[in-house]
């Protein structure tokens, strides 16, 4: 008994050597806007490859949601990206964040498939027509919780000054929910409702985050959604291009889109302007050093080519904001 009792003790040490213990994978946590998951997922195996200790997890929700995880639920995110800049700042400085890098612009479309009611009469000049008939039934996401949602609306009330319009918005989101746009010292104003009084009719869907509503399209309950383009591109999705005054694509249109702003439940404000993406590394980050090596691979000509083949233009360089690391200075430009 005391030979064998010898040999286990012997066998429990030779196990503790540190050739004989498997370490686990460090896992990277990427909080990232829904309109990143295809070119992230790329991204996660590229990074895996190069770090083959390292497991990405990645994690998609409405960007202002993303966000939220971390500032208000006690989540820890190595990375955050998120599909509007200008949330970062106010929602993450200075407890969270003090930095920032714009690295990819979008545009707003209307995607739909050859199934959609009237797929072959829609245009760029009777789409809000199309969209308000009765038989027709669309989708956007949820403005409280992602910048597809709150860019949507402002699309729409942007059309009802290229179009001369003043009905499209009331005929299209007012008539349908809660959703009310008010005039006030030359700025459109939306305050959203807390989501659960958006309180959507049958014609219109509604869901948190903007890849959400994929499977409605898919399963034929929707008829149209707004989207970005790189999604609906990502899926072989048909799609409307809108034009540059309301799609929220060109900086040279930046004076018509800060016409309309849109109040969250929360009470942030976010006015229109060009869509551009941002990401950063929190400061109560996990792995924050591991953090920064996926923003490279992001800003990489690796990433960037990424993006640019999956319908989201990069901005090249990258623009950065705030006191961004050394580590990553010489892939910015600062702003």
């Amino acid at each position: 008994m005391k030979k064998l009792v010898a040999v286990f003790v012997v066998i429990l040490l030779s196990c503790a050597a540190p050739g004989c213990i498997t370490s686990e994978k460090v896992t990277l946590k990427v909080l990232h806007a829904g309109s990143l998951s295809a070119p992230f997922e790329e991204m996660e195996r590229l990074f895996e490859e190069r770090f083959p200790d390292v497991d990405v997890q990645r994690e998609a929700a409405g960007s202002t949601k993303t966000i939220r995880k971390v500032t208000e639920l006690n989540k820890t995110g190595d990375v955050v990206a998120s599909a509007d800049y200008s949330l970062i700042a106010p929602m993450m400085y200075p407890e969270y964040a003090d930095w920032y890098i714009l690295f990819a612009k979008n545009s707003i479309v209307i995607a739909y498939t050859n199934d959609s009611r009237y797929a072959d009469e829609i245009n760029q000049d009777n789409w809000y027509e199309i969209l308000g008939r009765l038989d027709v039934k669309f989708g956007f996401s949820n403005p409280n919780d992602d910048p597809c949602g709150y860019r949507s609306q402002m699309a729409i009330q942007l059309a009802e000054l290229y179009y001369n319009d003043g009905n499209i918005y009331d005929d299209l989101v007012e008539k349908n929910t809660n959703l009310r746009m008010t005039f006030e010292d030359g700025t459109y104003i939306l305050r959203a409702p807390n989501s659960e009084e958006i309180n959507p009719s049958d014609k219109i869907m509604v869901r948190s985050m903007e890849m959400e509503l994929i499977h409605g399209l898919d399963a034929h309950e929707i008829d149209y959604y707004f989207i970005y383009r790189s999604v609906a591109e990502q899926h072989n999705e048909r799609f409307l291009e809108l034009p540059p005054q309301i799609d929220l694509s060109s900086a040279d249109y930046a004076d018509t889109y800060k016409k309309v702003q849109v109040v969250q439940s929360s009470g942030n404000i976010v006015t229109g302007k060009p869509i551009v993406y941002g990401i950063t590394v929190p400061k109560n980050a996990e792995h924050y050093e591991l953090g920064l090596e996926f923003v490279k691979l992001v800003l990489s000509d690796e990433g960037q080519k990424i993006l640019d083949e999956m319908g989201q233009p990069p901005i090249v360089p990258a623009v950065g904001s705030g006191n961004v690391p050394q580590e990553l200075m010489m892939l910015v430009y600062q702003g």
